[in-house]
């Protein structure tokens, strides 16, 4: 079975912000998933990132590339 260890590496409040980390993280084949804890009713809370363990260097790198993080 596969134990991948996904690691928290970005949150935000903003809705469309998510969406453009993990186009930039497609383009360089780092996988990554999100966590949605807003809540829908007041629509506060944050989004977060999570890449796997052995990425996490480079998609911190591709962050602040991009002036994200």
């Amino acid at each position: 079975m596969n134990n991948i260890q996904w690691v928290k590496i970005y949150s935000t409040n903003q809705i469309q912000q998510p969406e453009i980390i993990k186009s930039i993280f497609d383009d360089a084949n780092i996988p990554c998933t999100s966590i949605d804890k807003k809540d829908s009713s007041y629509i506060f809370g944050e989004i977060e990132i999570y890449v796997p363990e052995e990425n996490v260097a480079a998609a911190i790198n591709l962050l602040k590339e991009h002036e994200i993080a």
